[in-house]
């Protein structure tokens, strides 16, 4: 089976390696030239264009960073579509609106391709360890035709739905570790205003009820200033942005994940949206520090 695969960032290009890795044909393009580069070096073929990708392919994993980009590589002028044998499974990764993701699918049915919209939570240390989540929408036997190389990039992989399911999983994802963040910010920087030490209570609350993947991993990192991007704010942002606009389209309440993206907001608005979502801490502290002077 030949891969192709579209976008070599941050996440992308580990998981392009792990394909060549696993002994796959690999065909690549990004719009950035110079992303491609550690790719060529163990063996992938370089392309000039998505069509030129889909040309080559069986499957076309695309990992861009929004609902435009993935409608640009699936559909625009030298997109997937314009190179894809009929039959040809196009998985993108990247992280959009579920009706986005609906919406090209039926685009791209109409040419006889199929769409997988297979969103990942785990970020660049899970792309690395080929640890991610894998959350995927879309027709049941084009899923079943991609699985052994989804297997390749992560340790979780589930079908959850129809077109569009694994985006509301993902947003459901976003919730959780986006408000998650937020509380763990908030105790941590509670803790410390009142003058007790914020790594003894982590410890304490890691024993109990209180216990979450979030506050064993991102308080770690936050007690040790770490906010280097494993996931960066303006990203995060934009995920909790497709949560409330969905939520507002249903007519459904999500208040604390609107609390959590104004908080998300303002990190972004004070020049911090390249550095990780974890910096929400020193966004809670420079306030607290305000107030009490």
């Amino acid at each position: 089976m030949k891969i192709g695969f579209i976008g070599l960032g941050i996440m992308g290009r580990p998981m392009a390696l792990h394909l060549l890795k696993a002994g796959y044909e690999l065909h690549v393009w990004s719009r950035r030239a110079a992303s491609i580069e550690p790719v060529l070096a163990v063996g992938a073929k370089a392309a000039g264009s998505a069509a030129e990708v889909a040309t080559q392919s069986d499957i076309v994993i695309s990992m861009v960073a929004d609902a435009p980009d993935v409608e640009q590589v699936a559909l625009g002028p030298q997109g997937v579509a314009e190179g894809a044998k009929p039959g040809l499974i196009h998985v993108d990764m990247s992280t959009i609106a579920p009706g986005a993701a609906r919406a090209i699918g039926v685009r791209l049915a109409e040419k006889g391709i199929h769409f997988l919209d297979a969103p990942v939570s785990g970020g660049e240390t899970g792309a690395i360890n080929a640890a991610l989540t894998i959350m995927v929408g879309g027709d049941e036997a084009a899923f079943n035709q991609a699985l052994p190389v989804l297997q390749k990039l992560g340790k979780s992989v589930t079908h959850i739905g129809v077109s569009g399911a694994g985006q509301v999983a993902k947003a459901c994802n976003q919730i959780l570790t986006g408000v998650g963040v937020m509380m763990v910010a908030e105790a941590l920087n509670f803790a410390r205003a009142s003058g007790v030490d914020p790594a003894k209570v982590r410890q304490a609350m890691l024993g109990g009820s209180a216990y979450s993947k979030v506050l064993e991993n991102h308080g770690q990192r936050m007690l040790d200033r770490n906010f280097k991007p494993g996931f960066k704010a303006w990203m995060h942002r934009k995920d909790m942005k497709i949560v409330l606009d969905e939520a507002h389209r249903m007519g459904i309440s999500t208040p604390t994940s609107a609390v959590t993206a104004q908080m998300f907001n303002a990190l972004v608005g004070s020049g911090e949206g390249e550095l990780d979502t974890i910096s929400v801490l020193a966004l809670l502290e420079r306030m607290s520090e305000v107030h009490h002077d």
